[in-house]
């Protein structure tokens, strides 16, 4: 009972992380414009999404328990290279990548630097919303934002802290 549950949990969230960022995309797409997002929130997110996949590969874990991630981080790089089409200059985000490229390297360097910034996850990924809704209270304009998004994005985050703190991967 406890491994279907288990199982349901670790699909039940592949199936919403595949979905999490379309609806956001498809917002910007359709007001052609990123207003009202946040390059720092994203980036943020990204550098998150990005500690939690290599931490998770470090250390062996099953597939299955980082699969999202990968997923998460294609739709992220696609809402930065839409932030900065819409900006005007696409060739802005090269140096965004290769910078997040280059961190998959880094961070598998010495353990002690996978794990600090493991332990850094939680505080990443506040500043990361705290970000957003900073942008969004400047801006004041949610045009180009989902609910729908932060909505799939909340019960991913129950389903990843209410499994953590049960001791299950």
């Amino acid at each position: 009972m406890e491994a279907a549950l288990l199982g349901l949990c670790n699909w039940s969230t592949l199936g919403v992380c595949a979905a999490l960022k379309l609806p956001q995309i498809s917002a910007v797409l359709a007001a052609r414009s990123a207003r009202g997002l946040s390059l720092p929130s994203l980036l943020l997110e990204l550098a998150g999404f990005l500690v939690f996949l290599r931490y998770q590969c470090y250390y062996g874990y099953p597939p299955l328990t980082y699969l999202e991630f990968p997923i998460l981080i294609a739709q992220d790089v696609i809402l930065l290279l839409c932030i900065f089409h819409f900006n005007g200059n696409v060739k802005q985000a090269t140096p965004y990548i290769a910078v997040l490229v280059s961190s998959w390297f880094v961070l598998a360097l010495q353990k002690w630097i996978v794990d600090l910034a493991m332990n850094l996850c939680t505080f990443i990924s506040a500043a990361s919303k705290f970000a957003q809704l900073q942008c969004l209270w400047k801006t004041r304009d949610s045009g180009t934002v989902s609910a729908l998004t932060w909505s799939l994005s909340s019960y991913t985050c129950a389903r990843s802290r209410s499994l953590s703190q049960a001791g299950v991967q």
